[in-house]
């Protein structure tokens, strides 16, 4: 109780700065408009709920898109059933938006009890379900007291973030004391949370359900047709998801490219909306003919850059490249790299940086499989691409051997909705 006294202390501190980074109105952003009031609980109720909503909890668009294929499951399964999903950010309200009337969207209240208390009195779920590892004391504490069952699913714990976590163990069993189930990605995060004191048998080994990414054939249909307006002969990678510090080591390796592939474009793609303008301009004073997608210009042989300042596109802008690269991998330890099962499912060869530790067994097995290589710098990026792009027969390869491994590690999502049918139902 004391613990939580200090740690609501410290957030009430705390809380004005995170807020500020909120809502600071930055470009390609949603705005949160006159819904910011959900952030302190003030969350309107449903329509015509005639059962208890199960509660998904997503902090932003990777989540979301994550949770897609689980939320379409479960409908299936019970189609009465009301599903209410949770976000932080207004980037991920959007993505949910996009699911239409499949689900009801409301803000994630900031962690104090009184902010939970009043999501949950207009909520009443039947149930909380959180994506991977988005653990919070106070709204853990104040859900379980009501007695509403938490599953915590895709849970992953890196070594960095166990070591983290150990240091103050104090803080974690103020976590684990109040989750229901733990579903892991696999068996070296479910040791993790054993070792800090998770009880064994709340914990079961699932899977990425991130494997289950289906790439249906409007996506794929749509990454052919921009594949036909960039250029169907032209060699095309694209580097996804790219942080600050990133985007020029990208455009130093296409520079090189362009040496030996004169006709190859870069599709650049950077992670955070409120980027786009300014990767464009650093495209642009490189020297690049550099053209957005928003501008729905004709591409032509002397466009070599194109920005991806778009959101929710990510898979039709993979499945246009030849080769993808990605981001969040060449800066440090600063990210800790992303998700390459996209790409992987899309049968793309897959390129990364050193610094993957977020996704540290996805990309090791497609390492191992030879379906991904490394690049620890700008030269080595270059290097593996004109091999690439001068042996279709070596990139076809490596691209259908990323495939399988994603094939392969499928079934996930029906693990997931057995284990949470048996909390859920009780």
């Amino acid at each position: 109780m004391l613990i939580r006294f200090f740690y609501s202390l410290l957030l009430t501190l705390t809380a004005p700065f995170f807020l500020y980074g909120l809502y600071k109105k930055k470009p390609n952003k949603p705005i949160f408009g006159k819904r910011w009031i959900e952030h302190f609980g003030f969350t309107p109720k449903l329509k015509d709920a005639q059962t208890a909503p199960l509660w998904i909890h997503t902090v932003s668009v990777g989540e979301v898109i994550a949770a897609i294929p689980l939320i379409k499951l479960l409908k299936q399964q019970s189609p009465e059933q009301p599903i209410v999903v949770t976000t932080t950010t207004s980037t991920g309200a959007a993505e949910v938006e996009k699911l239409g009337d499949l689900v009801a969207h409301r803000y994630m209240p900031v962690d104090f009890d009184w902010t939970i208390k009043g999501f949950i009195k207009a909520i009443n779920p039947s149930a909380l379900v959180i994506m991977e590892t988005e653990l919070w004391p106070n709204t853990l504490h104040t859900v379980h007291q009501h007695s509403i069952p938490i599953s915590v699913i895709n849970a992953r714990l890196s070594e960095r973030s166990y070591l983290r976590y150990k240091k103050f163990q104090f803080v974690f069993n103020l976590l684990a004391n109040n989750i229901d189930q733990l579903l892991c990605q696999n068996e070296a995060d479910a040791k993790r949370f054993i070792q800090l004191g998770i009880d064994i048998n709340k914990i079961k080994v699932t899977g990425s359900i991130k494997f289950d990414v289906t790439i249906t054939d409007s996506i794929k249909q749509a990454g052919l047709a921009l594949r036909h307006q960039l250029g169907e002969q032209r060699p095309i990678w694209i580097a996804a998801s790219t942080h600050q510090g990133e985007d020029q080591q990208i455009l130093t390796a296409h520079q090189q490219l362009l040496t030996t592939q004169p006709n190859a474009l870069l599709i650049l793609v950077p992670r955070h909306p409120e980027r786009f303008a300014s990767v464009s301009t650093l495209a642009q004073e490189n020297g690049f003919n550099t053209v957005l997608r928003t501008e729905n210009k004709v591409i032509t042989a002397e466009t070599h850059v194109y920005i991806g300042d778009t959101m929710g596109e990510m898979l039709i802008l993979i499945g246009a490249a030849d080769i993808c690269f990605m981001g969040g991998s060449l800066i440090g330890n600063k990210v800790g790299g992303h998700n390459l099962l996209e790409p992987a499912a899309l049968a793309k060869p897959c390129l990364t940086g050193p610094s993957f530790y977020n996704f540290q067994l996805i990309t090791e097995q497609l390492l191992d499989a030879k379906g991904c290589l490394i690049c620890h710098s700008e030269q080595q990026i270059t290097n593996h691409l004109t091999t690439l792009f001068s042996n279709k027969q070596t990139m076809k390869t490596m691209g259908d051997t990323a495939l399988s491994v994603v094939d392969k590690n499928r079934g996930s999502l029906a693990l997931t909705l057995k284990y949470l049918n048996a909390v859920t139902s009780h």
